[in-house]
Parts: structure tokens; C-alpha cells; sequence
């Protein structure tokens, strides 16, 4: 049941290791030939036996097909980056200052996403936890940084439906209202997996 996601301090890091373990240490999950990629850090910080991630606002933006969404911190691969969680940890610093190789304690990675429109992508989730909360300095290309308290998301107390229009037709996503801003689409697809992951482990 999600209100089993919150339990005493101690038990979640623990918890959080085995929902994200790695299949092989130290591997990526493959992504298929030819696709672009990248990849998105979903940081965790334990604060007063709660769980809180990070969301950030997007800067709106000229050409940004995500511009002033609610999103995680990350962005595309860069061909000095050893392996898409070095993407994720160098994207986080560029955008919010956070350096997570030093900082935070890489727990492993959920499944590949791709947009469910634009341009075709391959997406890396990849999860981090923090013991104390940093000082973030926000790039241009993030408006705010929020952290939010997982409990309410994980019971689905705040879900709702974005709709977007496209083509003339009205689509409906599942999302969640974070302080009146709807997180949708591959980031909330990327936040439903957590949940379920950590919520199977006993």
C-alpha cells in the first residue's frame, strides 16, 4: 500500500537500494542504436524521517519543446560523459549547482522513457539520495527548483488530469498538482515507476 512508503528514517535507505539495485553494477540499461539520448537525475533528500525530491521548473524558452514545465534536473548526453549517469550528475550541476558525486549516494536507475511526443529520445532516470539539504544556484534555464514531499504523491492525493491540444483534439494525461503546477507526461511516468518499485519491496 503507498502509505507504507514512509517508515522510520532508518529503513529508507535500505529500502531504496534494493527497490533500485542494478541488474549488473555499474551497467547501463542499453538503449537501441541510433538513438538520441539522455538522461534525468530524480534526487531524493531524507529530511525529519520524510522523503522529498527535486522538481524543477523549466525556463520558458525559445525551441524548448519542455519550456515551463515541471521536470528533473538532466538533459542531453555529451560525448565526454563516461555513461548516462555522468550525464545526469553533469547536468545537474550545470542547472541547479548540485554536485551529486560528491554529495549524494548513487542508488541505481529506473527504465528508459522516451517523450510521448517531439523528438524521439531515449531518457535514463537515475536515482540519487541525499543526506542533508544543498545550497542550489539555478542556471537560466531553471525558473525554481522545488522540493517536494513524496507522501502526498505516492498516496495520490494530489493527482489530476492535464489536457493538452493537439491537432484539434483534446488529449487527457494523469499528472500531479505540485503547489498549482502539473507534473505530467515522462516525468510523471518516471515518478509512477519510484513509487512502484519501492512500494514492492518488504
Amino acid at each position: 500500500m503507498l502509505h507504507l512508503f514512509f517508515m522510520a528514517r532508518s529503513s529508507h535507505r535500505e529500502r531504496l537500494r534494493q527497490a533500485l539495485a542494478d541488474p549488473e553494477p555499474g551497467s547501463e540499461t542499453p538503449v537501441l542504436p541510433g538513438e538520441r539520448r539522455a538522461a534525468i537525475a530524480l534526487i531524493l533528500l531524507e529530511n525529519n524521517a520524510m522523503l522529498e525530491l527535486l522538481l524543477i521548473e523549466r525556463a520558458t524558452r525559445r525551441g524548448d519543446p519542455w519550456s515551463g514545465q515541471m521536470a528533473l534536473p538532466g538533459g542531453h548526453e555529451e560525448p565526454e560523459d563516461a555513461d548516462l549517469s555522468a550525464t545526469a550528475e553533469r547536468e545537474t550541476f550545470e542547472e541547479v549547482g548540485l554536485d551529486l558525486r560528491r554529495t549524494a549516494e548513487r542508488l541505481g536507475r529506473l527504465s528508459v522513457r522516451s517523450p510521448a511526443r517531439g523528438t524521439p529520445i531515449a531518457v535514463l532516470p537515475v536515482v540519487y539520495l541525499l543526506d542533508a539539504r544543498p545550497t542550489l544556484t539555478l542556471s537560466e534555464e531553471v525558473r525554481q527548483a522545488i522540493w517536494v514531499p513524496a507522501d502526498p504523491l505516492a498516496r495520490g492525493e494530489r493527482r489530476t488530469v492535464f489536457s493538452v491540444s493537439q491537432a484539434g483534439q483534446k488529449l487527457n494525461f494523469p499528472a500531479w498538482d505540485v503547489d498549482g503546477h502539473p507534473v505530467w507526461g515522462l516525468t510523471y511516468r518516471v515518478l509512477d515507476e519510484f513509487f512502484r518499485r519501492f512500494n514492492a519491496v518488504h
